[in-house]
């Protein structure tokens, strides 16, 4: 893994982020604070905040990809990748040819390589970027992202790589690689989310004010960024509306489930990880999938009044 040094950023690049949610329109907001942004988004309000952001918007995700440099997409998996690339509204038949994808989703490998050698066919390029690094973080450049990408293609993506990573890491030369490594970071957090949950909901049943353990916990040898991050979210988990969401369980559903199959296709046991996986599953089969991810406390103690 090596780290880059930030690359000059051309006066006429031109990015297209498709998709103004929470987190794609913080980092069009980000990009256009240097380079020119095209943004869609079905929602006819994103794209009114995204024009006060300095973006342009545009009517179709086909009319914002024309004529860019770069296209960023945070898809929630593979089924959306291929259909906004190959769908019958895709954008790949209007891509320019040198033109580069840049994919800042986990979707797994397979789903990667299969759609970076389907765009090679036409003269683009797929950067495998995976990024860990909520909204608030997007909006300052101050994301993690790995990246697995030829080096053409890297140098190609690198004014806006640059503008949205504090840390950037170059994982692998091939598209792919990205979703190896963000498959291995999303074992422990999947794991380190669960495991939290399960600390604070014994430390309430041992009668110990939670608030106190988690801020002595996080601490000590015993912390972790998950702890740390999650932990207060998880102690709104049983309000009546809950903690905030930034970050949906059933995101963790999805991506444990990666994690899983990844490891039984080399015949590699996980065995805390499937555990981890199955609480997830039953977070979303008990209705919390669009809940924040530390809800996941709510099924390891129902009834708990943390």
């Amino acid at each position: 893994m090596t780290a880059v040094t930030p690359a000059t950023i051309p006066t006429d690049y031109r990015v297209a982020v498709l998709g103004l949610g929470a987190m794609g329109l913080p980092m069009a907001t980000r990009l256009a604070t240097a380079l020119t942004v095209h943004g869609f988004d079905i929602a006819p309000a994103r794209l009114a905040l995204a024009a006060d952001a300095g973006i342009t918007p545009f009517d179709s995700a086909r009319s914002a990809a024309q004529g860019v440099n770069a296209v960023l997409l945070a898809v929630r998996n593979g089924q959306q990748l291929r259909e906004v690339l190959f769908g019958d509204a895709g954008i790949a038949d209007v891509l320019t040819p040198g033109a580069v994808v840049i994919m800042t989703s986990t979707v797994g490998i397979d789903d990667v390589v299969s759609v970076a050698a389907r765009l090679a066919e036409t003269g683009v390029q797929l950067v495998d970027a995976p990024l860990s690094g909520g909204p608030m973080r997007a909006g300052q450049g101050d994301l993690l992202i790995v990246v697995g990408a030829e080096p053409s293609a890297r140098a190609k993506a690198s004014p806006v790589l640059d503008l949205l990573a504090s840390t950037l890491s170059i994982i692998g030369d091939k598209a792919g690689d990205g979703q190896a490594f963000k498959t291995v970071n999303q074992l422990l957090c999947g794991v380190h989310i669960a495991v939290a949950a399960e600390a604070l909901a014994l430390a309430e049943s041992l009668g110990l004010d939670v608030e106190s353990t988690l801020a002595t916990l996080s601490a000590g040898a015993a912390g972790s960024f998950m702890l740390s991050n999650r932990g207060p979210r998880m102690l709104d988990a049983y309000t009546e509306d809950g903690a905030e969401v930034l970050s949906r369980l059933d995101i963790f559903v999805k991506d444990m489930g990666i994690v899983t199959a990844a490891a039984r296709s080399f015949g590699l046991a996980t065995p805390v990880a499937a555990a981890a996986e199955q609480v997830y599953l039953l977070g979303q089969a008990s209705g919390l999938a669009a809940h924040d991810d530390s809800a996941v406390i709510r099924v390891i103690a129902p009834r708990s009044s943390v």
